[in-house]
C-alpha cells in the first residue's frame, strides 16, 4: 500500500487522466461535516459486506479522519486482491490543514 500526503493527492488528482476512487470510510455524520469533493462514503464497518462492489483494478484512495481507519481498510483491500491502494496520510484533518483551509474540521 502506498501512503500519500494531502498535497501529493491534490497534485495526483490534478494530473491524472483517470481519477481514482476516493473511498471515505468515516461515519455518515463525519462525511456530512466535511469531505473531499468527489469522494464516496462507505463506512469502515460496511466494507467487509460491500467491498466486492468495488473494482479491484481501479486505483483507490482510502480516506478517514486522521489516516488510521483508512490504513486498516487499505490493508483489508490489499489482502482482498486490490492492486492500487493508497492511504491518505493524515486524513481529512491534514487535507483541511494543508490543501483546503476553508474545509470545516472536527
Amino acid at each position: 500500500m502506498r501512503q500519500m500526503s494531502p498535497r501529493e493527492l491534490r497534485d495526483h488528482l490534478d494530473q491524472t487522466g483517470t481519477p481514482p476512487l476516493l473511498l471515505d470510510v468515516r461515519e455518515p455524520w463525519e462525511f456530512q461535516r466535511c469531505r473531499i469533493e468527489g469522494s464516496r462514503l462507505l463506512p469502515m464497518g460496511e466494507i467487509p459486506a460491500t467491498y466486492q462492489e468495488l473494482d479491484p483494478k481501479q486505483e483507490v484512495v482510502v480516506i478517514c479522519h486522521h489516516g488510521v481507519r483508512s490504513q486498516q481498510v487499505a490493508w483489508f483491500l490489499e489482502r482482498a486482491g486490490f492492486v492500487q491502494v493508497i492511504n491518505l496520510s493524515g486524513g481529512v484533518d491534514a487535507w483541511a490543514r494543508d490543501v483546503d483551509p476553508h474545509m470545516p474540521t472536527y
